[in-house]
This record gives C-alpha cells, structure tokens and sequence, in this order.
C-alpha cells in the first residue's frame, strides 16, 4: 500500500503558506504516496487542487470533506525537462557544458528555457588547472588589509635623492600592476560560470593588483605630492598585454614571463629597500604575485596535456611581442638609476659600481627564472634561452 501522511492546516490557508506545509510531506513520500490535508480556510477546496496541479500531483476528496493529495512522478510540473548542471564539485566537470547553463549554479536544477549566454571560454581544456579550487581557497584566506598590514607610521629619513628613487621605483610598479589588473579584467567575463573557480581566482588576481596599485601609490606620495616619470616604451610593453585576447597567450605573457620577472623585482626590492614601508609591500605584493604565477603555470601546463601546438603559439607570441617593441627603448632609464641608486645604499663610487652590477645580478637572475619556467612548459633549454633574451627589458 502506498504511504498516506496527515497534514493539519488548521487556519492556515494557501495565500499565507499552506503550500509548504504539503509540499514538506510530499517531498518524503514516493511517487503514488498521499497526504492527507485538513485545514478551516474556507478556500482550501479551491487553492489546494490548483496548486497540486500546477506540481503533477492530484487531489482526491473523501465524504468526510478531507483531501488526499496523490503525489505524481514530478514534484513539480516546472521541472518537466530540467536538466541538473553536471554535479556540483569540481571533480565532475564537463569538458564543455551548454551554453543553458551559464548563469545557472553548478550542480542546480535547471528549469527548462530560460536565456542561454554564449561564453566563448566555454572549453575545459582552454581555462582550467586542477589547482585552481585550491589555489583560490589560499588566495582568498590571505588577503590582507593595506592600513593593518603595511607600518604606514613608522619613523624613518631619506635622503631627498633616495627619497626620489623610491618614488620612480614605485610609478613604474604602479603602471605595471594597472595592466596586470586590465589583463584578467578582459577575460572574467568571457569563461564558461561552470568554471567558477577559475573566475574567482582571476577575481582576486584583480583585487590583489588593485592594493598593489593602492599601496604603490601611496608608498610613492608618503613623502612628497608628484610621481615619477613614466617612458613611452614602458607604456608600450604594457599596452602589448592588454591587447592580447587569447587567454593562453595572455596567461603567458603576463603570469609566466611578466610577473614571474616582476617577482625577481619585488624581492630585489624587499632587499635594498631603504625604509620599512617599501620593505613591507614589496613583501606582500611579492606573495600574491608567486600565486598568479603559479596559476598561469598550472592552466598552461594542463593545456599542453591536450594542445600539441601549444608550444608554436607560445612561441609565436614572444616573437610577434618582440618585434612589436623592438623599436622602442624598453626599461625607463630612470627606473634603472633609481634601482642602481637603491641596491647601492650611498654615493660613494664603489657603492654605486656595486649597485650596477647588483642590478646587473637581477637582470640575470630575471632572465634565469624565465628560462627555468619555459623548460617546465616543454621547451628545450637552448630554446628557453633564445625565448628568455627576447622578453621585453621592460621586466613586465
């Protein structure tokens, strides 16, 4: 015999929410099963079997006055046709899910009809790295907050001319975090929602580079009211970035080659830094920018698994960005002078000739790590090095 359950309503009545009353002792029973509903709302006979038809479920009336409604095979009549948007952990992605599913949640019920937003980073192999859900619980629990983290108020001198080579240092780390934030920002919009942890690691790459814009710009403008210069050339390099549109390229070009230098950068910089404010943020920005590296080495290397050609693209856009460049004069000169200027620590000759080759010593270890990282993407090391001497002197 099929289950019968007994719902009182009481006075309770379907304009006040009488329905989640039924609808909670149908959910338990199985298709065929019955409650049986009782209530003194004077249009109980009207409202409960207009709603129980609306779901698929029909209602039967016993002499005594009670209704008995038969639940049917569909909870609800909406979900005639729905489709469940692929289970909800990662672990179950499609490799490419219908457009259908876009703004719906991953692994919900899906009502039939609705719009269907065209993605065209809508492909697993083009954006995911198995990292990423881990890789953005990280990212999320260590953010920090620029007023607590950073010793705004601590007490310290400069120079007026290490004063001013800390503020060029800081513009160019300025313009350089405004493209790495445009870069990402181009992209979140056009991937798939069913990869949202690569969306919400792309979005907190972007707030990272906007409080390293914050706390660069403030590091420049502690002691005086006006930035430093910033070079065509530099402006150039970066502009190379933001035109990129494939996400492969653009991954990269930014995360693999720009900010993995611009990680040589910041901790040159946490080493020659003359006060502790410019030591302080050039350690944090330098802990997020390891994590968007790692994250452009994950996607690439999962997507060399399944793009033979990979390789010939990636090689292609390091020679189309150098020639695109190579008539301009990369690295703002100012920005070398100022890093010789901090790396040396005084103005005496021997200092400064130390400074030079310290900033030398970066340069090389800048163009090592970028070669380390173009072997692990499948290239050999005669080619890494070839690749490496063509990257923008411009470091990003």
């Amino acid at each position: 015999m099929t289950p019968v359950v007994a719902v009182d309503l009481a006075g309770l009545g379907f304009t006040e929410g009488a329905h989640l009353l039924v609808q909670r002792a149908l959910a338990r029973l199985p298709p065929g099963g019955r409650v049986e509903v009782s209530g003194r709302d004077p249009a109980l006979r009207v409202h409960l079997p207009a709603w129980a038809r609306g779901r698929g479920h029909r209602v039967e009336w016993a002499a005594d006055g009670v209704a008995v409604v038969v639940r049917g095979s569909a909870e609800d009549a909406r979900w005639f046709g729905a489709e469940r948007a692929g289970p909800a952990e990662p672990a179950g992605l499609r490799d490419r899910p219908p457009a259908s599913w876009g703004l719906g949640a991953r692994g919900a019920l899906l009502e039939a009809g609705g719009p269907e937003p065209r993605f065209d980073l809508d492909e697993r192999d083009l954006v995911w790295a198995d990292l990423a859900p881990r890789l953005y619980a990280q990212a999320a629990s260590r953010q920090w907050d620029p007023e607590a983290a950073v010793p705004w108020s601590a007490e310290f001198t400069l120079p007026a001319d290490v004063e001013a080579a800390v503020v060029q240092v800081m513009t160019f780390l300025v313009e350089n975090e405004q493209a790495a934030l445009v870069v990402p920002a181009r992209f979140v919009g056009r991937i798939h929602p069913h990869f949202r942890e690569v969306v919400q690691l792309l979005a907190v790459q972007m707030a990272d580079e906007a409080r390293h814009m914050s706390v660069f710009a403030r590091r420049a403008l502690l002691r005086g009211p006006e930035l430093g210069t910033s070079s065509a050339g530099g402006r150039s390099s970066l502009f190379t970035l933001v035109t990129e549109s494939d996400f492969a390229l653009a991954s990269f070009l930014l995360s693999v080659l720009g900010e993995g230098t611009f990680v040589d950068l910041l901790a040159f910089l946490e080493h020659t830094a003359p006060d502790p404010v410019t030591r302080r943020i050039c350690r944090l920005a330098g802990q997020d920018e390891r994590r968007h590296v790692v994250f452009g080495m994950a996607h690439l290397a999962h997507q060399s698994t399944v793009d033979p050609a990979l390789k010939d693209r990636l090689r292609a856009a390091v020679h189309r960005r150098h020639d695109a460049l190579v008539d301009t004069a990369g690295l703002n000169r100012d920005v070398f002078d100022a890093l010789v200027v901090l790396a040396a620590g005084s103005w005496a000759p021997e200092d400064v000739a130390a400074g030079y080759r310290r900033v030398q010593e970066l340069q090389y270890a800048m163009d090592q790590g970028r070669q380390r990282r173009l072997v692990r993407l499948g290239f050999h090391p005669d080619e890494a090095a070839a690749l490496s001497a063509l990257h923008t002197k411009n470091f990003m």
